[in-house]
């Protein structure tokens, strides 16, 4: 199969499960934004940003080392076997610590009434670590579809769980002669309120973890010394570089409520968190991609036309991203129904998100040259230079502008980032990128999308027709750019 295809029939399979279970979870959305406050949707948004940073200490670069010595240096049973052995004893580990100081680490995050929160997510935690590599290996093996359905299970579950403690418990206990009335006054209780929505999460990781675990025990957990310590050194400058790139992205949403005035800094989150989930069509696109891309890149690294293949894929990436882009902003007076009325005040800082995550996309394109290269610390300085930089932005500019300032700190992060990584893939990894195409493509999507919110109507059929011109004018030019004149390349 020619390579590009197969590389856009692995991300269609592997975006199923993301697309389809996003938009799952896009249901929660809407659900979340009118059953809770933004203040007590901020609590939400704070729980699942330490989530991120301490799902990639309890991983440290394990799901990426598995591609490297994989199949190459080792037989890949030896391998898995002893990185599952390593994120099993470390997150037993981490649970027993969490469970021992659940009340400690609950006043020191500012819920001192909710200890439960600490141990359920340090479960999940758990949970989720220990099913990293069987999920990486259906990724080595192209077990695309396996890997889709067992997301989707996730997925699922947490939706139906959410949906039943959220939605259809208080609904039946307001009905007392509801045929549901017991059961829901058995397994409902009102006090626990967001609660449910962490517990449902935990309910969706242990299924998960049932599901694969006859996988994960099949080869044994024998651990390979040697092999470990390989995996450790490659795996540390990813940790470093994924919990600083996860400070670029979730740091101005821990830091939040200690900034600002605390009689408005948990609405602020709550307002912040939801408006993120808006630009949610350009985040799934980018992590389908790198789902695909990763596996791909390895494999496609020795080939002769490899940095010609590279480029053609950056210049389709920023091809699929400028048209979200340009889709998300266009119909931006439809897509605000997912969240609630009262969050709409900030959905000025939606373009400018869609746009930073355009550029940590073509980051993430841009870092194969040290991964390829083995040269992961460099990826690691990379991060470190953006989560400074976050730190400083984020408490230069929230104070003063609040979630706007977080929004731009973001954008000038991710920018900047973008630029150091190309200027040094240039030095070890040279690839003939079209700059004047990834430029051009985000910088002209973005002042028709700017033209048409200023100066064209933004309801009724005129407005229709207006949108569909300027997409069907994207897409032609798109076509007598890129597909009249595309180089093919051989399987």
């Amino acid at each position: 199969m020619n390579p590009l295809k197969k590389l856009a029939s692995q991300t269609a399979v592997y975006g199923l499960s993301s697309i389809v279970g996003r938009l799952l979870n896009y249901l929660l959305v809407p659900l979340h934004t009118r059953v809770f406050l933004p203040e007590q949707y901020g609590v939400v948004t704070e729980m699942y940003s330490y989530v991120a940073f301490l799902l990639i200490v309890l991983t440290y670069g394990f799901e990426t080392a598995f591609f490297r010595f994989a199949g190459k240096e080792y037989e890949a049973n030896k391998v898995y076997s002893t990185a599952q052995s390593s994120l099993l004893s470390s997150s037993f580990l981490f649970v027993a610590i969490c469970w021992l100081l659940s009340d400690s680490i609950a006043s020191l995050i500012r819920y001192p009434e909710h200890p439960e929160y600490i141990v359920w997510f340090a479960l999940i935690l758990a949970f989720d670590a220990v099913t990293a590599i069987p999920f990486t290996r259906l990724r080595l093996e192209n077990k695309a579809f396996r890997f889709a359905g067992l997301k989707l299970v996730n997925i699922g579950v947490n939706v139906a769980a959410n949906l039943y403690f959220l939605w259809f418990c208080p609904y039946v206990i307001s009905q007392p002669d509801s045929l549901f009335y017991e059961l829901a006054q058995a397994s409902y209780n009102p006090e626990i309120g967001v609660g449910y929505v962490f517990f449902s999460n935990l309910l969706a990781s242990f299924i998960t973890l049932v599901l694969l675990l006859p996988a994960m025990i099949r080869n044994g957990l024998s651990t390979d010394l040697q092999l470990w310590k390989r995996m450790l050194r490659y795996g540390f400058p990813l940790l470093i570089g994924g919990l600083a790139g996860i400070t670029n992205e979730m740091f101005s949403r821990v830091s939040m409520k200690y900034q600002l005035n605390p009689d408005v800094a948990m609405h602020e989150l709550g307002v912040f968190g939801a408006c993120y989930k808006v630009a949610v069509l350009m985040t799934i696109f980018i992590q389908t991609f790198r789902f695909a891309a990763e596996p791909f890149f390895f494999a496609q690294s020795g080939e002769k036309d490899s940095k010609k293949l590279y480029s053609m894929v950056m210049t389709w990436f920023v091809i699929a991203c400028s048209f979200i882009y340009l889709f998300v902003l266009l119909f931006m007076n439809i897509i605000r129904h997912f969240i609630g009325p009262q969050y709409y005040e900030g959905l000025g800082v939606v373009p400018v998100l869609l746009m930073a995550s355009l550029f940590l996309g073509i980051f993430y394109n841009l870092s194969i040259w040290f991964k390829l290269k083995d040269k992961t610390v460099y990826g690691a300085w990379l991060a470190i230079f953006g989560a400074v930089l976050t730190i400083l932005l984020n408490y230069l500019l929230i104070p003063e502008y609040g979630y706007y300032g977080a929004s731009w700190a973001t954008f000038i992060v991710y920018f900047s980032m973008m630029l150091l990584s190309y200027f040094l893939g240039k030095k070890y990894f040279p690839v003939p990128y079209e700059i004047g195409k990834i430029v051009l493509y985000p910088l002209g999507v973005a002042i028709l999308a700017f033209v048409y919110s200023e100066f064209m109507p933004m309801e009724g059929m005129i407005s229709w027709i207006m949108k569909s011109l300027i997409i069907a004018a994207f897409a032609a030019i798109v076509y007598l750019t890129e597909v009249r004149k595309k180089r093919l390349i051989s399987p």
